[in-house]
Formats: structure tokens, C-alpha cells, sequence
């Protein structure tokens, strides 16, 4: 084949859906006998491989992009200044303070990075895992082997339960049934004969045959998808979240440093060196460095456990957004439902008196061919105790198949006492008219045809005979109209606790389907989420003003007869009404509005476009697992706002203590102490991420007003004790003529000892506070963090008592006034507690 022909359809010029076979062979160059490697190899480097495109990250930008936000740049200038500011104020550069800095950065970004691409390599292994197979005809042999290979060209074979791999057009044989629920969203298979072409996500539900690709990756119909998909941003606001808690404390140090820089250098004109250290100490104190890390650390140790429970978390922000969904919008077919025929037993109808319910089923049964794999039939037998007992004690002499002109399937059969007869089942209208149905009884089964298309089911009739001659040619006695029986899609077993259980949790299901609107209201009322239900035309009507759109969109139940554009538009003005949104689906036609939603869920067995486009994907049955995803994020957010109120807490509390001590006293603490603290901190908090909490029963959205006026208030009074330790240890004798040990006052190097020790204490101790709705120490916190708290204040009181430090201007205290220093912190830590009722007191009267 010249390399314009294969531009051309690589461009898809050339439509190789509805020209000749024979012509689809020319153009592509290709046999019956399949291609050769070397071929094979040579339309792979031109087409690409048989999937849809991701973006494939670059690790070493990964890592470096941990060290590229705002709070990593503010204590990258600290870093600069720890050398090249203290350089050029005549004193040799501050070597510990810049390795220290650089230390906390890449050791933060470390971790954030291992955690980030361990969730990625699960997330991505378990993908891997997924991958489809493909039985395809090279070097004239067949192989299984990854689909990712096929190219236009490949001869392939399709047979029952095999999802297709690639757009193709079917070669001889018999009609296949083909399931193009994951395209269409329709649930009842369709016919596909020779010459007609086959969509690759599709299923064969019943045949064999021998097909040639036509197109492969993002050129098939399954990946058309994709320009909606790919043109759509991520759902997200974390990083906003992220940003404005940032710049709130950015902010917060700016103002401190501007206030230092104008007492310390215009009203109390100090030395150079003595201004650099004391900024230093605000932007390396202030800023919640880890905050990134932590909040990485534990969205990713989250994605794990989604993992463990069935959720593969693709995405690890959509963690933190769906801990606030308050609107579920699930497709039906394969989701809802199980993608399966059944029969309603008690709604069927019986037209002979000699028979029961079981007995119409065990007719259409007989009716049946299991190993013709047609749904129908398979839900039939299905509905017997023993599928045996279809052919359990009569001997079969012909079969009927269902063909689509006759649209039924008929036995004549000889039952145990030699006795001849027939039954069929199939479409109402032809059993009818078999049975030459007139009077009340055909208006009586009118009616019920009626009744069950007006429920969104199926209607399948049921008819008997007598074969008297005992031929099989014999036309027997007249047909006997047996009964009616209502096929629906039946939902999962859990559909309906799960939808319970959302609505619980304030978390509102809305039913999205291309099914008929009829079929759509009766799933809906047999989940008990409401029949509240429109058809797809109500959504896009020229005349109809927006805002009733977007009333109707917000209370409804559920939408039928919808199109990919239809579930894309409605996930788009519902966010528009803030709210945050989930959509489940498994086909193509659900993958727009999954990329679109602020969670994309992608439920168990979904197409590769529904995973491509999703931020999570089940990898079990059911919806049940979303349930639990959402207690699990609500956890896991719990944890996040309990860190965020800790850090604003800690950046107003290392401000305004150093900068009051500063401006009133004129102390110089050292800024290689502010760093052990900033590191001990770090380690300690990073914990958090295994934190015991409980999740909210409603849907949670950041408060930030909320966090900053806690954060405000809590930093203040830490503030507020560190000063006033301050005055009391360095500048009077409280502590001495009260406990017995010795002055300090008017040694800084045991002063910046002393000084080091409360504030690191009370530092970590907070988290206890912001972590607990009630009294903290009633609260057990995991022990993890307890363990990491512990390790970290003994070697916090070791360097107090012990170390001698003359770069760090510190020298050791020992171990009495370690002891004071503890009583002094755990006495000024209990009002803690008062004060965070107070405020979330005040806060709540406020919010009413």
C-alpha cells in the first residue's frame, strides 16, 4: 500500500465503513490471510499503537515541580539570603541556615514525590493489568496478543463474550449479536451481519466470525470520544485551596517582615546581620513548607486504601473533591443495572387456565437454545430452579431459531407419555398472530402490552400446541396464546442500599441514560431515587430561558434518551450551580461527561475511554464501593482541614511571638534553631496523614473563613504565652523563686535554649487540638502520630538540656528547667481547648 493510502486513511479520508468489502481489502492492501510482521510493524510506526493516548509524565520535572510554588519560592529566598544577603553584611555566609533550608526543601519534595509516583505505578500496574487481548491472524497463524498492536488491516477473529478490539468490517459467516451498550447506552444487543462494520468496546453476545480492521486507537468510533474528552480541563479546585492558604500566610510573614524591617532598621537602627537573621527566622518559621507534602503524603497513603477497597485512584485531588460531592449523576445501563435480561416473575400474566407462572416460563424456556448465548433466551432459562429442566423429561424434534423476519423461536417435542406439541415465544404482535387472537382477550393482552411499555418493559409472548399427527410437518391444532412475560434490565443487587446510603451521606443520585424514558422511570422507582425523570429534549430547547434549564436540571430525578452532549451539559450546569459532581459510567458515550465531572468514576468492566477519562475506577462490582470511597475521602479531608488550621495556627503564632520578642526586647533567637523546629515539625505532622478521625455526614466544603479566623485566634494566644514565657524566663525570676532552679536571665545562649524548647512543645502539641471535634486528650489521636510526637520532643528536650551550639548561639539548660519548661507548656496548653469551643461557637451562631 503506497504511504498516501495510508495518510489518507490515517486522516480518515477515506470512509472504509460503507464501501464494498472487496474495495476495503484494495484500499488497505491487505488479504484474507491477515498481514505479515514486517507489516504489521511498518502500520504501527505510521497509525500508533491500538489505544487511546496518555501524557507521559517526566520524573525528573515531576520532582523538580514539588519545588515550584509559592511557599517552596519564598524559602528558596530565605536560602539566598542565608548567603548571599549575610555575605555582603561583612560576616562570612550562613552555611548551616542554607543547607538547612535545602535539606527541609528536598526532603519534603522527596517525599511528596515517592508518595505521588507510588500511587501512580499502583494506579498505572493495575491499568496494565486491564489491558484488552485480541486473537489476530500474522504470518497466517493465529495468536492472542494485546490488542495495542492491531493496525487497519489485521484480520481478527470475534466470537461470543469477546469485546471488539478495533473498528471492523465482519467477513463471511453467520449474523453476530453485538452489545453496543458501552457506545450507545441502549442495552438490547443488535444484529450485524457479513459486510456491516463493528465498533471496537462493543460485545459479541452470540456467534463467530472473522473480521478486518478498518481503524484502530483514536481514530475508531470509540475514540471519537476523544476530542470531547481531551478538550475538557480537569474538574479541581485543591490547588485554589491550596493557593489561597498559601498566600494567606505569605501575606502574614510580609506583613511581620515589613514591620521588622521598619523598627529594627529605621527606629531601633541595629546592625545589619542582626535584621537578616531575624527575617529569616519569619520566613523560615512561618512558612508551612510541609503543607504541600503533608497534604500529598496524605491524599496518596488515601489513594492506597481506595485501592484496597476496589477504587483506583487515578488522579489523587479527586480524593479532596469527593469528599464534597453532593451530586451523583450515574448512568443506568451496566452501572445502575446489570446489563442482563431478566423476567419481572410477578408481574407476568397467564391467558390459559391450566397453567401457572411457572408454567409460562417453563414454555418459553422450552422455547429456548442456551447455547445459542442469546440474551433472551438465557433469561428465560434463567429463571428456572435448574436450567436443566427445559429439556428435563421430552425429547426435542426440531428447533426454530429466532430469525428477524419470523421473530420468534419455536419446539415441537415429544414429552415422556409419547405425546406430540409444540410452544414458541418471541415478539407479542407474531405470537398474536399465531394464535389468531380476537375479542376481550387480544384488548386484554393490548392492554397489558401497553401497561408494561408505559413501566419501560419488554413484553415477550408465550404460545402452545398440539401436534395430533405426531410429524413434524404436521400444522397441528390451533395455537393457544400461554401468557406474557415483562423483561427488564434489573438493577445490581446493591444498587438500591447504595443510592440508601448516598442519600444519607447528602450526597443527591441522578439517573443520566440513553435508555428510553419509560425504562429509565422504572429503574428509578424500583431504587426507590425518585421518578422525577425528562426526556434529553427538555434540555436543550432554543425557546426555553437557561435558568429554567438549570431548575430543571438541579431537582430532577434523572434524564432518558440522552447523547454524550446531553450528560456533558448537564455535569456543566450543575457545576455552574457549585455544585460538586460525580458521574459514573462505564461506555464511550459516558467518557466526555466522566472528564468533565469533578470526580470521573469509571465502574467495574468499563471501556478503555470511560477509564481514560475517569479520575477513579472501580475495580469491583456494584456501586457499593463508592459509598465507602466516600467516607474514606471525607476521612482523608478531615485530616487535610485539620493540618490547614494547624499551620495557619503555626505561621500567625512564629510571627507575631518572634516579632513582638524582637521589637520589645530586642532578642535575637537564632534561625538554625527556627530550623530544627521547622524539620521536627515536619516529621511530627507528616503523621497526620495516619490520623484517627470520623467523617462528616454531609458533604465537606473548605471553610476558609473558617480556618484563617481559627488559625488567627489559636496563633494569636500561642503568641501571646511565648512572649510571656519570654519575659518571665529572660527577664525576671518567676521561674526560679517558684521552682527553685537557676536564673537564666541575661545569658541568650540559654535563653534561645529555653525559648526553643517551649515553642517547639507547644508547636507540635497543637495538632492535638485542631485535630479533636471535643477535648483533645479524650480523643486518641493514631498511634503513629502519638509515636512520632514523642520521638520528637525527646530529641527536641535533649538538644535543650545538652546541646552547646556557638553557630547556633545556644547553649543547654539541663534538665530542671526542661521539667519547668514542660509544666509551663501543659498548664498554658488546656485553655486551648476552651478557646476552640469558643470559637467554633461563635462561628456556627454566625453560620445560621
Amino acid at each position: 500500500m503506497p504511504d498516501n493510502s495510508l495518510e489518507e486513511i490515517k486522516t480518515n479520508q477515506i470512509d472504509l465503513e460503507k464501501i464494498p468489502i472487496e474495495d476495503v481489502f484494495t484500499i488497505l492492501n491487505c488479504t484474507r490471510d491477515g498481514l505479515n510482521d514486517d507489516d504489521g510493524t511498518k502500520r504501527l510506526d505510521i497509525f500508533g499503537p491500538n489505544k487511546l493516548e496518555e501524557k507521559q509524565e517526566n520524573k525528573l520535572l515531576k520532582f523538580l515541580g514539588f519545588m515550584w510554588n509559592p511557599l517552596s519560592w519564598v524559602m528558596e529566598i530565605a536560602a539566598i539570603m542565608a548567603i548571599v544577603l549575610a555575605h555582603g553584611g561583612g560576616r562570612p555566609p550562613d552555611w548551616p541556615d542554607f543547607v538547612g533550608i535545602l535539606a527541609l526543601l528536598l526532603i519534603n519534595s522527596t517525599i511528596s514525590f515517592i508518595e505521588e509516583n507510588n500511587a501512580g505505578n499502583a494506579a498505572s500496574a493495575l491499568m496494565a493489568s486491564l489491558a484488552p487481548k485480541a486473537k489476530i491472524l500474522r504470518n497466517g497463524k493465529w495468536k492472542e496478543q494485546d490488542a495495542a498492536i492491531l493496525v487497519p488491516g489485521d484480520i481478527i477473529s470475534v466470537k461470543l463474550g469477546d469485546i471488539i478490539p478495533a473498528d471492523a468490517r465482519l467477513l463471511e459467516g453467520d449474523t453476530l449479536k453485538i452489545d453496543q451498550s458501552a457506545l450507545t447506552g441502549e442495552s438490547v444487543p443488535v444484529n450485524k451481519s457479513p459486510g456491516e462494520p463493528v465498533y471496537s468496546g462493543s460485545t459479541c453476545k452470540q456467534g463467530e466470525i472473522e473480521a478486518v480492521v478498518i481503524a484502530t486507537g483514536v481514530r475508531t468510533f470509540f475514540g471519537k470520544a476523544a476530542h470531547l474528552v481531551n478538550s475538557t480541563e480537569s474538574g479541581g479546585h485543591f490547588q485554589q485551596v491550596l493557593t489561597s492558604i498559601g498566600n494567606f500566610c505569605i501575606c502574614s510573614i510580609a506583613i511581620g517582615m515589613v514591620i521588622e524591617i521598619v523598627v529594627i532598621y529605621v527606629i531601633q537602627q541595629r546592625a545589619y546581620r542582626d535584621g537578616i537573621d531575624n527575617l529569616l527566622i519569619l520566613l523560615i518559621g512561618g512558612i508551612p513548607i510541609a503543607m504541600p507534602t503533608v497534604l500529598s503524603v496524605t491524599m496518596a497513603i488515601g489513594s492506597h486504601h481506595l485501592a484496597k477497597q476496589g477504587a483506583i485512584t487515578k488522579r489523587m485531588t479527586a480524593i479532596e473533591e469527593m469528599a464534597g460531592m453532593d451530586i451523583l449523576c450515574s448512568d443506568k445501563t451496566g452501572t445502575l443495572t446489570l446489563n442482563k435480561l431478566t423476567v419481572d416473575k410477578a408481574l407476568i400474566e397467564v391467558f390459559v387456565k391450566d397453567c401457572d407462572r411457572d408454567m409460562v416460563v417453563l414454555y418459553g424456556a422450552r422455547a429456548s437454545r442456551v447455547e445459542n448465548q442469546d440474551a433472551i433466551d438465557a433469561c428465560i432459562v434463567n429463571m428456572l430452579a435448574d436450567p436443566k429442566e427445559a429439556r428435563a423429561g421430552i425429547k426435542e424434534v426440531h428447533f426454530l431459531p429466532f430469525n428477524p423476519v419470523d421473530k420468534r423461536t419455536a419446539i415441537t417435542y415429544i414429552d415422556n407419555k409419547g405425546d406430540w406439541y409444540r410452544c414458541s415465544k418471541g415478539a407479542p404482535e407474531q405470537i398474536i398472530e399465531l394464535c389468531n387472537l380476537t375479542g376481550e382477550t387480544l384488548k386484554r393482552a393490548e392492554e397489558i402490552i401497553d401497561g408494561f411499555a408505559n413501566r419501560g418493559l419488554r413484553s415477550l409472548a408465550v404460545g402452545r400446541q398440539t401436534v395430533p399427527e405426531k410429524t413434524k410437518e404436521s400444522e397441528g391444532s390451533p395455537w393457544e396464546f400461554v401468557g406474557l412475560l415483562p423483561l427488564f434490565d434489573p438493577p445490581r443487587h446493591d444498587s438500591a442500599e447504595t443510592i440508601r446510603r448516598a442519600l444519607e451521606l447528602g450526597v443527591k443520585v441522578k439517573m443520566i441514560t440513553g435508555d428510553q424514558l419509560a425504562i429509565g422511570k422504572e429503574t428509578g422507582r424500583r431504587l426507590g431515587m425518585g421518578t422525577d425523570m425528562y426526556p434529553s429534549s427538555s434540555l436543550l430547547s432554543e425557546t426555553s430561558d437557561d435558568s429554567l434549564i438549570d431548575d430543571l436540571i438541579e431537582k430532577a430525578d434523572g434524564f432518558a434518551g440522552v447523547f454524550p452532549e446531553h450528560k456533558y451539559e448537564i455535569i456543566k450546569r450543575l457545576q455552574q450551580r457549585n455544585h460538586i459532581c460525580g458521574m459514573t459510567g462505564d461506555g464511550v458515550n459516558d467518557a466526555p461527561a466522566l472528564k468533565r465531572a469533578d470526580i470521573g468514576i469509571a465502574v467495574s468492566d468499563s471501556t478503555d475511554a470511560a477509564r481514560s477519562a475517569s479520575d477513579i475506577i472501580l475495580t469491583e462490582p456494584g456501586l457499593n464501593v463508592i459509598v465507602t470511597a466516600v467516607l474514606t475521602s471525607r476521612s482523608i479531608f478531615q485530616r487535610m482541614k485539620n493540618y490547614t488550621i494547624y499551620a495557619v495556627s503555626i505561621t500567625i503564632r512564629i510571627v507575631m511571638s518572634f516579632m513582638l520578642i524582637v521589637l520589645i526586647w530586642q532578642f535575637d533567637f537564632s534561625p538554625f534553631m527556627i530550623l530544627i523546629i521547622a524539620i521536627l515539625n515536619d516529621s511530627t505532622i507528616m503523621m497526620i496523614s495516619t490520623d484517627r478521625v470520623k467523617p462528616s455526614p454531609l458533604p465537606d466544603t473548605w471553610k476558609l473563613n473558617e480556618i484563617f479566623i481559627t488559625g488567627i485566634v489559636l496563633g494569636t494566644y500561642l503568641a501571646l504565652v511565648s512572649v510571656m514565657f519570654f519575659w518571665l524566663a529572660a527577664r525576671t525570676d518567676f521561674f526560679p523563686r517558684l521552682f527553685g532552679v537557676r536564673s537564666i536571665v541575661g545569658n541568650d545562649d540559654e535563653i534561645t535554649a529555653a525559648l526553643y524548647l517551649q515553642v517547639s512543645i507547644i508547636s507540635q502539641a497543637l495538632i492535638f487540638v485542631t485535630r479533636s471535634q471535643s477535648w483533645s486528650f479524650l480523643e486518641r489521636p493514631s498511634t503513629l502520630l502519638m509515636l512520632a510526637f514523642a520521638l520528637a520532643q525527646i530529641l527536641a528536650t535533649s538538644l535543650a538540656v545538652y546541646a552547646d551550639w556557638d553557630f547556633a548561639e545556644m547553649q543547654g539548660i539541663g534538665w530542671r528547667w526542661a521539667g519547668v519548661i514542660w509544666l509551663f507548656t501543659i498548664v498554658t496548653y488546656i485553655p486551648l481547648d476552651i478557646l476552640k469551643f469558643i470559637i467554633y461557637a461563635a462561628l456556627n451562631r454566625n453560620s445560621r
